[in-house]
């Protein structure tokens, strides 16, 4: 257990923080799920603008990293494009 009270400060600090960043990435997770299941092209070309906004967010606080924030971007991409 902490012995200093920053310790158990950062402890409180860092659950929160982790709440919050998992909250984020689920959400963003299942936009992106929804986006994909959608099967018409201009519903899905309206939604984009939002998801990549989303995964950027994720992406510009580490809680996913740099590359899978464009590999993401890249499959949804292509994923509208095909429809």
């Amino acid at each position: 257990m902490a012995n200093h009270k920053s310790a158990l400060k950062r402890i409180r600090s860092n659950e929160a923080k982790h709440l919050r960043n998992k909250y984020q990435h689920k959400t963003t997770r299942n936009a992106i799920k929804k986006l994909k299941a959608l099967e018409s092209k201009k519903e899905a070309e309206e939604m984009v603008p939002g998801v990549v906004a989303m995964i950027d967010k994720l992406a510009k606080k580490n809680i996913i990293h740099d590359n899978k924030a464009s590999n993401l971007k890249s499959q949804l991409a292509h994923h509208v494009a095909a429809l």
